[in-house]
């Protein structure tokens, strides 16, 4: 059975509270946090996300249980890499998916972690 809420504001158990438009407009609508072990991509956690896929070597595709209603969304992302300094670039967004790239700051090359 399928039904409607219709609210203004959203309280929690201890009072606080936020405006509806808060919790539809500025909440994360995607998120995701994976380990990669040679070519296999494991999610230790997410919210909208049904993969990631392993593209090549330092390239991967986060793909959306829920795809997005255009492509005019913001994405932006972190890297963590024990051995060396890296960073995370957005490749492409598309409505189902967004592809990233992660690099070695001191040689420029494609890094997996």
């Amino acid at each position: 059975m399928a039904g409607i809420l219709v609210a203004d504001t959203l309280q929690d158990g201890a009072g606080n509270s936020t405006a509806m438009d808060n919790a539809i407009y500025g909440s994360a609508k995607a998120w995701v946090q994976f380990g990669v072990s040679g070519s296999v991509c494991t999610i230790n956690a997410s919210y909208n996300v049904s993969s990631v896929t392993y593209v090549g070597s330092g390239n991967y595709t986060i793909n959306y249980t829920n795809a997005f209603a255009d492509t005019h969304y913001s994405a932006s992302g972190i890297t963590n890499q024990n051995n060396y300094n890296a960073y995370m670039c957005l490749q492409t967004l598309n409505t189902s998916s967004t592809t990233v790239i992660v690099r070695n700051a001191a040689n420029n090359a494609y890094v997996d972690n």
